[in-house]
């Protein structure tokens, strides 16, 4: 059987360009699940100074927090963390420090710290919810990293974190 040439183009034509419109109509539509774009004025990640922690023999990539602005946002909007990556939370006063999970897109592990960097508390926070996570000591610190971080390194309340900037 043959087809005339025009007829083979066309039926080539059209297998190739349904299926590639067909992933470019799903590539601009699709957004995950929970998605939430950065709001205006929102700091984006790279922007937030940084600390080098230690817990352990683990080196942490902490983002820090010191001021009222950069505490509320935290980890907000993010979609991932590198492996070793967290916040870190200063605050300028020994208290209790409780936290939430609103637009927190990711689920995190939270370490409750002393001023001399003794993990008091720790727990886990699944994303976007607004439990209230307090620890059961006063502190001035709080280290936010990927869900299982502290309990995968062996990570317990007692242990030191190193390398904490100054409270305020």
């Amino acid at each position: 059987m043959r087809f005339p040439m025009r007829s083979l183009i066309a039926r080539f034509a059209v297998a190739v360009a349904l299926p590639l419109a067909a992933m470019s109509f799903a590539a601009t539509t699709a957004a995950p699940a929970h998605a939430q774009q950065m709001p205006a004025g929102a700091k984006q990640p790279g922007d937030f100074p940084r600390a080098k922690l230690t817990a352990g023999m683990f080196v942490i990539d902490a983002a820090v927090a010191a001021n009222d602005a950069d505490r509320e946002q935290g980890l907000m909007y993010r979609t991932t963390l590198a492996p070793n990556e967290g916040m870190l939370f200063v605050f300028n006063e020994n208290a209790v420090h409780c936290f939430w999970m609103k637009n927190t897109l990711i689920p995190l592990s939270i370490a409750f710290i002393r001023a001399d960097g003794t993990v008091t508390d720790i727990d886990e926070m699944q994303a976007e919810t607004t439990n209230n996570h307090c620890p059961k000591n006063n502190g001035v610190y709080a280290l936010e990293m990927s869900k299982g971080w502290f309990s995968s390194k062996g990570i317990k309340p007692g242990m030191k974190i190193q390398g904490l900037p100054a409270a305020q």
